[in-house]
């Protein structure tokens, strides 16, 4: 498997991948409206592909604002892996590297909506969200967050915003350089 930046030549796999790994509706959860008008982040928006160069596992992250003193920070997600090919540590990978990438990047807490039980094994935690609510329904054992910095939620509450963000070096810039693998696992 390699992990590479995400380029617009991968954009209808993506799109293939998220359709089937998600129940229909997925764009008017809440998690969506916060991505809404808003870019991810190009420098943590990846792949994980087979040795053949298909797209098989996805994983962005998005700039938010927590609380009333917008505190920024990351919502995760998607994180999505071919059907196909769940169990093989695609979605795993992306998330060490998603999750490195993030802390090298000098962001410092990350929220996400996602099952409790693959999320808790890389250090997020519902007790992390206790302070903070989302501007629409969600299940609340659901809501998680990491400290990329420890004690960065310290003091934060509030609701979760949408942010604007600097998309820098667009994607396209990327789409020549998207064959050079970033990581890469046997």
């Amino acid at each position: 498997m390699t992990i590479r930046f995400e380029t617009p030549h991968d954009a209808a796999a993506i799109e293939d991948i998220l359709d089937r790994s998600f129940a229909p509706g997925r764009e008017r959860k809440t998690a969506y409206r916060l991505r809404d008008g808003v870019a991810p982040i190009d420098s943590l928006s990846f792949v994980n592909t087979l040795p053949t160069g298909a797209v098989a596992a996805t994983l962005r992250f998005w700039p938010i604002a927590l609380g009333w003193e917008r505190v920024p920070a990351l919502l995760l997600g998607p994180l999505a892996v071919d059907p196909a090919l769940q169990g093989l540590g695609f979605g795993k990978a992306l998330m060490r590297h998603g999750l490195a990438a993030a802390a090298a990047d000098g962001h410092r807490i990350v929220v996400l909506v996602g099952d409790p039980g693959y999320y808790e094994p890389f250090g997020f935690s519902r007790a992390m969200t206790r302070n903070l609510s989302m501007p629409g329904p969600v299940e609340a054992h659901r809501f998680l967050a990491r400290e990329l910095v420890p004690g960065a939620l310290d003091g934060v509450q509030g609701m979760i915003q949408r942010a604007a963000n600097d998309p820098g070096p667009v994607l396209a810039a990327r789409a020549g350089a998207g064959a050079t693998p970033m990581f890469a696992e046997p």
